[in-house]
């Protein structure tokens, strides 16, 4: 009977998922607000519990981690993380400085305590890669000039994940300083070693790795990923790191031919992922937080607008592609939860999760508006701003400002795709 009514509540599952996602695919926005509204209705407190299946979803939603960064480590090369860590550090910086301390700040205000200022911190600074490649490539963009900086701050920030989600595990495990400090070291030394062996030896281990039979491939880089990320997590470093040095790790004809087969999978647990962290939060939970997550998520909006406009200006980028890389920046998804989870999983605080939820819904939505609209809104304010120095003489040629914007738009749009 209870296998019969797993079978029933996970089909249901799926087919609702699979349903909602046609739904958003159809108006071209990310699935992942209305994956975590059906874990809202069908969890504690919401329209129809489950029960039979969370044990299994929940089974689910820990490979879906374990997939969403492996994916994203197949994305880069070692020599790539390297080159981005050399020329594009400080706008990495300014990045986790003005989206971090807003999220740490509204954490202590709210009497949290540090370690929930931590684990918000993450959860305001880390931006949306899979959002954003999707926006970037629904909007046409994938060849301007500011995609570069925008995908350069995004590397940064996966990177970055590989020395925060270690702290973030320590401080959540409540260990002392010395063990923290273990964890963290052992942590920076196996991203080290793995980025040493990548760049100096990845041929070798894709070759290991590679077959030409699709189903060989599937099962030595799923078994090797999910290996790897058990042994990390008894190291105290995080499943998902060791997830994403293994996608690192592989390159070339390997790393495309295992990201299409794993794709699908990836799609399916992590959709089970947001569905989970749904689960476990009550609706009820979600009004009292509302006014602290939507003023959190207009400050973070800016904060994000404005790093992106900085690391663009730094590069060269004209005025627009600046507005531009800002606002395609704004939008959080994927590991805001993922970071939430794990203080959800640990019992820190109660009312972090439904914030986090909130907050990501909030920003998930207007993330698609403020990467199309930001550009334009700046431009026109901006020339508003800008009157002219003096009065032209009769019978010159005035050009309108509709004119004006139209040409300097197809200039920049040109340049941008050079």
């Amino acid at each position: 009977m209870h296998s019969s009514a797993l079978l029933i509540e996970f089909g249901a599952i799926i087919l609702g998922l699979g349903l909602l996602g046609r739904f958003a695919g159809r108006f071209r926005f990310s699935p992942i607000p209305l994956y975590l509204l059906a874990g809202l209705a069908f969890g504690e407190g919401g329209l129809l519990p489950l029960g039979a299946s969370e044990e299994f979803v929940a089974t689910g939603a820990e490979i879906g981690v374990i997939l969403l960064l492996l994916m994203l480590g197949l994305e880069y090369t070692a020599s790539d993380l390297v080159s981005n860590l050399k020329t594009q550090y400080p706008a990495g910086l300014v990045d986790a400085g003005l989206n971090a301390l807003p999220g740490a700040a509204m954490a202590l205000a709210l009497g949290w305590g540090p370690v929930a200022a931590v684990v918000l911190a993450g959860v305001t600074w880390i931006s949306s890669s899979g959002v954003i490649a999707k926006v970037l490539g629904d909007l046409g963009r994938l060849g301007n000039r500011e995609t570069p900086v925008i995908l350069s701050i995004l590397v940064l920030e996966d990177l970055a994940m590989a020395v925060y989600l270690p702290i973030i595990t320590a401080l959540l495990a409540g260990v002392g300083l010395a063990a923290g400090s273990v964890t963290l070291a052992i942590a920076l030394g196996v991203a080290g070693l793995v980025l040493f062996l990548a760049l100096r030896y990845g041929r070798i281990i894709s070759r290991f790795v590679s077959s030409d039979d699709p189903e060989k491939l599937l099962l030595v880089v799923l078994g090797l990923t999910l290996l790897v990320a058990g042994i990390a997590q008894q190291l105290q470093v995080s499943a998902a790191v060791g997830a994403f040095l293994v996608g690192i790790a592989l390159s070339g004809e390997v790393a495309e031919g295992a990201h299409n087969l794993l794709s699908p999978l990836r799609d399916l647990f992590a959709a089970m992922f947001f569905v989970f962290f749904g689960l476990h939060t009550d609706p009820a939970s979600i009004p009292p937080v509302i006014v602290p997550a939507l003023a959190l998520a207009v400050i973070t909006a800016g904060t994000k607008i404005a790093s992106g406009y900085w690391a663009a200006k730094r590069a060269g980028i004209s005025a627009k592609g600046r507005w531009r890389a800002g606002g395609t920046l704004v939008a959080r998804g994927e590991f805001s939860i993922v970071i939430a989870g794990l203080a959800v999983s640990a019992g820190i605080e109660p009312s972090l999760g439904p914030l986090a939820t909130a907050y990501v819904l909030v920003l998930v939505i207007i993330g698609p508006l403020t990467a199309r609209y930001t550009a334009p809104i700046a431009m026109r304010l901006t020339a508003r701003g800008n009157k002219p120095a003096a009065a032209p003489s009769p019978g010159a040629f005035v050009p309108s400002q509709a004119t004006t914007d139209d040409t300097a738009e197809a200039v920049d749009d040109q340049v941008g795709r050079k």
